[in-house]
């Protein structure tokens, strides 16, 4: 197994362990909703310091249930993946393409990619 197959399959059990230690450890089961969201939490903490808070302004869109609100939440996860394996596949194209560009004209050339213009002599030949 080579280097980035190891380091890809730690990367990926990181990932399912951090998925599924806080459901098999149990660690929202003394919650209502033991894994809300971080404005749900905040709207708890804020309504128990001052019950009177009244908020500076109100969403433009308010999902009419959790469920909607979730699915967009997963869009929006789902495109922002989209965009970011677009580019690191656009990246790793452009470099594949100048390699075997380069690979290809060292073989027509038979010099080393990168190696000084002068590098043969009249006719083809290399200097001796």
């Amino acid at each position: 197994m080579n280097r980035n197959t190891r380091i890809n399959a730690l990367l990926l059990l990181v990932v399912a362990a951090l998925a599924v230690l806080p459901l098999a450890l149990g660690l929202g089961d003394h919650k209502e909703e033991p894994f809300a969201g971080a404005d749900a939490e905040a709207e708890t903490a804020i309504t128990e310091i001052d019950p009177d808070y009244e908020p500076w302004f109100s969403p433009l869109y308010e999902p009419p249930s959790g469920e909607v609100e979730s699915a967009l939440f997963a869009l929006q996860a789902a495109i922002g993946a989209g965009v970011l394996a677009y580019y690191f596949g656009l990246r790793r194209g452009r470099r594949q393409g100048e390699e075997r560009a380069s690979a290809a004209a060292e073989a027509d050339t038979g010099a080393p990619a990168g190696a000084p213009a002068g590098s043969r002599g009249a006719g083809g030949e290399r200097p001796v």
